[in-house]
């Protein structure tokens, strides 16, 4: 439980409170690519399907208490020793986003404002956008934190961003690539939606276009400790909330017409969503919400799910009790850790669709503080959910490029890529 005393410390007192975390500096790896310290086989506790309880139950996940069998014919996870995660760049500073553009060029957010590519396992020298001068980053959570490119990115030049600006408040913008395709024009900067934040932490920050082509972003309840304001249960707040727009009609943008609420809000009661995805192949809906001081939870919406959907926070911590209560109908993760058996803060990941078929439709997902990696796989039989990697790395981050493949994204300024050793 590599660094797990002193950064579990530092980062409770960061995330679950009102204060900020500046993670200890990390060393640099000698070796080209981290190979898993041994972990033992065991299938960690998650839910079975993310039903709607009345809200008087108090859910108890079961804990096993040795390694479950693997019904036969339900798909296993691959041997996580015959693995690495190999280093495709290094040097940057602060990464926490990872996007592809459909070039074959990868695309790194610096959390101080740039945006760096990589293009042929290379990292270019010069920013594709540099907005350090509007962004403000001196909170740990704070910063230019997501990245999407439009559907369209090749035709119309237009991408988006998330970040904090220098008063500490939220922002969603449009910019154009220039006639340089590696270079954007910052002066391009359309402001799409701004949102008020109460406290420096619980921003969220991410973005990207799920497979009906609208926007989602994904915004922290705020900050500070357990929700003072109670923002995540309040759908007159885009606080604690997903969010859903239209950037292709309206400008800046449309409320899709079946949203929930006939505002932005898609989905609600969320603390703190710093990372979603949607899988490539099925469209299924991926959240990873940062807990409070016991609970790290994967959410899951299936494709074509109706929104409105409530993830229960604050009433609820993962599938456990918070404050209690709370109407009927709020969503238990699919899968979750208690902070002793694995970290601190979980960092939402992707679906691998790439070149390894041993890895096809296995979401992999980590934990900030520890470096370890979880596979979760739906079957027949409900939710398997392995820890695979054990890393001496702080994970900020994942990205999935064009092909499906999957990356990790560390602090300390490198970004490592899934493959067979």
């Amino acid at each position: 439980m590599k660094r797990l005393i002193l950064l579990l410390v530092l980062f409770i007192a960061a995330c679950n409170g009102q204060g900020t975390l500046t993670p200890p500096a990390a060393s640099t790896p000698t070796a080209d690519s981290l190979t898993p310290s041994p972990v033992p086989p065991t299938t960690l506790p998650v839910t079975e399907t993310p039903g709607q309880d009345p809200a008087t139950e108090t859910p108890s996940p079961t804990v096993p208490t040795e390694t479950p069998s693997t019904p036969s014919g339900t798909p296993t996870f691959p041997d996580p020793n015959a693995y690495a995660w190999q280093s495709l760049v290094s040097g940057l500073n602060r990464p926490v986003d990872l996007q592809a553009d459909g070039s074959g060029r990868l695309f790194v957010i610096e959390k101080v404002g740039r945006i760096r590519i990589i293009e042929s396992d290379q990292l270019l020298e010069g920013p594709f956008l540099d907005i350090s001068d509007r962004v403000g980053s001196n909170g740990n959570e704070q910063g230019l934190l997501g990245l999407a490119f439009h559907p369209q990115f090749a035709e119309n030049g237009r991408f988006f961003v998330n970040y904090t600006d220098t008063n500490g408040n939220t922002v969603i913008a449009r910019f154009q690539v220039s006639n340089d395709p590696n270079v954007a024009d910052p002066a391009s900067e359309v402001n799409l939606l701004g949102v008020d934040q109460p406290f420096p932490n619980h921003n969220g920050g991410v973005l990207t276009f799920g497979p009906d082509g609208y926007l989602y972003v994904g915004l922290g309840d705020g900050g500070a400790a357990g929700d003072p304001n109670g923002n995540a249960q309040n759908t007159d707040t885009l606080l604690g909330k997903i969010l859903r727009l239209d950037v292709d009609s309206g400008e800046p943008y449309a409320v899709p017409a079946d949203n929930p609420f006939g505002d932005e809000i898609w989905a609600y009661g969320l603390r703190n969503p710093w990372r979603l995805s949607f899988d490539k192949s099925t469209g299924d809906l991926y959240i990873g919400d940062v807990g409070q001081g016991d609970w790290e939870e994967i959410d899951f919406l299936a494709a074509g799910s109706p929104g409105g959907a409530n993830f229960g926070w604050d009433h609820r911590e993962g599938a456990h009790d918070y404050e209690g209560g709370g109407p009927q109908g709020m969503i238990d993760p699919v899968a979750e850790y208690s902070h002793p058996e694995g970290g601190c803060s979980v960092t939402g990941g992707y679906v691998y669709r790439g070149s390894l078929p041993e890895w096809n439709g296995i979401y992999l997902y980590g934990d900030y503080c520890t470096g370890m990696v979880w596979g979760l796989l739906q079957t027949d039989g409900g939710w398997q959910n392995q820890l695979l990697f054990d890393l001496d790395i702080t994970i900020t981050s994942f990205g999935q490029d064009g092909s499906g493949e999957v990356y990790l994204i560390s602090d300390n300024g490198e970004i490592l890529r899934l493959a067979a050793q």
